[in-house]
């Protein structure tokens, strides 16, 4: 199923393939045909590379978040710094936005990919695809952690802090989460996404977060982050509050949005969400300039 924006309906007799070819070639005049498809986020020939990208980067992602508390359990003490524990997932996720957010988005987060689709800047044809993209690479990182350091008892999980009921760790999470999604929407709608000012913005929210709210929910912010590891080590205590929370705050974060800026649907925003494979890339001989 193809799920280009439906076109009129064309005469008997013309192959409507040949007709988005032909419109393809009109947009990328001065640019390679191969080029132009390349950047069509509605060729679904290219959609493998989109959810490579949200593998990989909800893997590294993972690694980094649930492999701190396994290193500290593993060796013992303060390995890993309780500063840097919460501090290195939000440098992550800048990395990830800097060199592979042209190719999906760097959505990571299934709460990510749903207020998009809300928004109206994402195809809710992708959000399914995406989501489980981003749980397989949960699961991947937790299970090569498992591989190389071991069970550690519950290290690795998203709980609530000493104390702190479920409910709460579920409040927790939504406040968190509602204002993940609204830097990441709002940088979208400035079609920052892509770049250096939206990295710095999430991965800055991220760490503040973390600082601060770690100790109470363990600030996920994110169901992948949360159910992968859960699912792996087989232990789903307080499950429910990491997949609730981060959904019903990206849900409020969508309301937010469309308080501040309106509807959305906006050219830079669809970019911005779905990714663009790279709309600067130009070919060039090996050792030549560099591309983006």
């Amino acid at each position: 199923m193809n799920d280009r924006p439906a076109s009129p309906a064309l005469p008997e007799g013309i192959d409507e393939e040949a007709v988005h070819r032909a419109t393809v070639a009109l947009r990328s005049i001065g640019h390679p045909n191969s080029i132009a498809r390349a950047c069509d986020f509605w060729d679904d020939s290219y959609a493998w590379r989109r959810l490579f990208s949200e593998v990989l980067g909800t893997f590294f992602l993972v690694l980094v978040a649930v492999g701190a508390g396994m290193v500290n359990a593993r060796f013992g003490g303060q390995a890993v710094p309780y500063g840097a524990r919460v501090v290195a997932p939000a440098l992550m996720v800048m990395a990830i936005i800097l060199f592979m957010g042209a190719v999906s988005g760097a959505h990571l987060n299934p709460a990510v990919s749903l207020a998009f689709a809300l928004r109206g800047d994402f195809p809710w044809k992708r959000v399914l695809p995406y989501v489980v993209a981003q749980f397989l690479g949960a699961i991947l990182a937790t299970l090569l952690l498992w591989a190389l350091l071991g069970k550690q008892g519950s290290a690795g999980l998203t709980l609530p802090g000493p104390g702190v009921s479920t409910t709460t760790a579920m409040v927790w999470e939504i406040v968190l989460t509602t204002g993940l999604v609204s830097v990441i929407q709002g940088t979208a709608s400035g079609a920052q996404q892509l770049g250096s000012l939206a990295a710095i913005a999430v991965g800055s929210y991220i760490a503040l977060a973390g600082l601060w709210g770690a100790p109470v929910s363990g600030a996920s912010m994110n169901p992948a982050r949360s159910l992968g590891p859960a699912l792996v080590l087989n232990d789903w205590t307080s499950w429910w509050a990491y997949l609730v929370g981060p959904i019903v705050g990206g849900v409020i974060a969508v309301g937010i949005s469309y308080v501040l800026r309106g509807q959305g649907g906006g050219v830079s925003a669809k970019q911005a969400a779905a990714g663009t494979l790279g709309t600067g890339w130009r070919p060039g001989r090996p050792g030549g300039p560099s591309h983006d």
